[in-house]
């Protein structure tokens, strides 16, 4: 039996999240089928199992993808082996193998952080791209719980407590662009506790956006989207994802087949030219519809990093380039359209260049260590598991819970006073509000 057809059918056996259903489609497509689909299993070896992975690495593909892909392969080996249709396993990695000199430059980067101060000028300029002070809550709110990124866009009314937000669902996004309701990693269910003033701050939210139940999930969601899907809302037609959908690939792999790229297998090219015909797709005629919720694309790459570094992202044809801005009020109101730049004052320097949405998580769990917070209430805080004895011995309690929250308040007001020094008001209206509503306190 050769590599594909066993692949396809290890895959069509699985019963896993959509999340990782998505992901190992994705790397059988795109990286070990183009390699190893007519294979005979019994013929792939070591030596091409190492040849196929320093091809990848000559592609100059992070580290970290390249080990994800290997560990792929080397499941699907393995429970071939265990049907016995290989002898061995030969993507299993042998211990004390290769060369030990140089592994630090194959690490990870390390994860950027901000202050409490940079968490709030984050938010002031989010809420400035967007046009909404939603953005400002919802920033706030992931600095100050150490939420992911999806329990912030699947948080719904009902689990916004007295004293705390109940973590009990995610959305998802997957590669099609459908947003799964589904539990929320590792199942970290948790009850996060918060300090009253951003109780208040995203109740003051729902209030005033008054949600309504959405089309797709039917729950009434505390964050909404910003803008339309793709900027094609009014566009009639097929779109890309209607493609993947036809032809049963990830929308990456389509992208792939229309860009020429090698790295598809011959019969998934197949399939998707396939799909193309059957759908009459036009490249550069698709449509779109309403996002009903913030997209990670649209949320991270067009308002998050240019908040954080001040430019947006490359896009063809233009390159990456500074966020153009009226100089007043301050700290500065982004300016659209053709030749903005020429009309713009000024434009904004980096806060903390590198800082993702996920970087809020490390920006909280560093904030809870400065704040001497025991173990057990960080990692129910955060949804984290420690399966250690002496964290079966370990509770969190009320005292605890207070001191963090009393800490918290402490350092959020320090913020305020910080940005009430630079400028007493701001252009972003639940900013402007809270700025204004106590004195600017004396330095100790």
């Amino acid at each position: 039996m050769t590599f594909g057809t066993y692949a396809n059918l290890w895959y069509d056996r699985l019963d896993l999240a959509p999340s990782t259903m998505q992901n190992y489609r994705n790397r059988l497509e795109e990286h070990l089928l183009p390699a190893f689909e007519h294979h005979d299993l019994r013929s792939i070896t070591e030596d091409a199992v190492r040849a196929w992975e320093q091809r990848e690495r000559a592609l100059n593909y992070a580290e970290s993808s390249i080990k994800s892909w290997r560990a792929l392969l080397h499941l699907v080996l393995g429970d071939a082996q265990s049907e016995g249709r290989m002898p061995s396993n030969p993507a299993t990695r042998h211990r004390v193998r290769g060369k030990r000199a140089g592994r630090s430059q194959k690490r990870a980067p390390e994860k950027t952080i901000t202050t409490i101060l940079g968490t709030l000028l984050i938010a002031e300029r989010l809420a400035l791209l967007s046009g909404r002070d939603e953005e400002f809550v919802a920033c706030v709110l992931l600095a100050f719980t150490g939420m992911r990124f999806g329990e912030m866009v699947g948080l719904e009314t009902r689990f916004v407590r007295q004293d705390a937000i109940r973590i009990e669902w995610q959305l998802y996004e997957l590669d099609t662009g459908e947003l799964v309701r589904c539990p929320p990693k590792d199942d970290s269910y948790r009850t996060v506790f918060i300090p009253p003033w951003l109780v208040a701050l995203v109740r003051d939210h729902i209030a005033q956006a008054a949600p309504k139940p959405c089309a797709c999930h039917g729950f009434t969601y505390v964050f909404s989207g910003h803008r339309a899907a793709n900027r094609a809302a009014q566009r009639p037609g097929p779109k890309l994802v209607d493609v993947a959908r036809r032809a049963n690939v990830a929308v990456g792999t389509v992208s792939n087949v229309l860009n020429g790229r090698v790295a598809v297998s011959d019969g998934t090219r197949e399939k998707v030219e396939s799909a193309i015909r059957d759908l009459g797709y036009v490249r550069g005629a698709s449509g779109g519809e309403l996002a009903a919720h913030q997209r990670r694309s649209g949320f991270a790459t067009w308002l998050f990093q240019p908040a954080v570094t001040g430019k947006y992202p490359q896009k063809a044809p233009l390159l990456p380039r500074p966020v153009p801005i009226l100089g007043e009020p301050w700290p500065g109101v982004p300016i659209r359209g053709r030749n903005s730049a020429l009309h713009a004052d000024a434009c904004w320097l980096p806060i903390a260049a590198g800082l993702t949405p996920h970087g809020f998580r490390h920006t909280y769990k560093t904030v809870m260590e400065e704040l001497g917070t025991p173990a057990p209430l960080m990692d129910d805080q955060i949804g984290h598991e420690d399966g250690s004895i002496q964290a079966r011995y370990s509770h969190s309690t009320s005292t605890m819970v207070a001191r963090l929250l009393d800490g918290l308040t402490e350092l959020w007001d320090e913020a305020l006073d910080a940005r009430r020094r630079i400028r007493p008001g701001s252009p972003v209206t639940v900013l402007d509000r809270l700025l204004r509503e106590k004195p600017l306190r004396e330095k100790p």
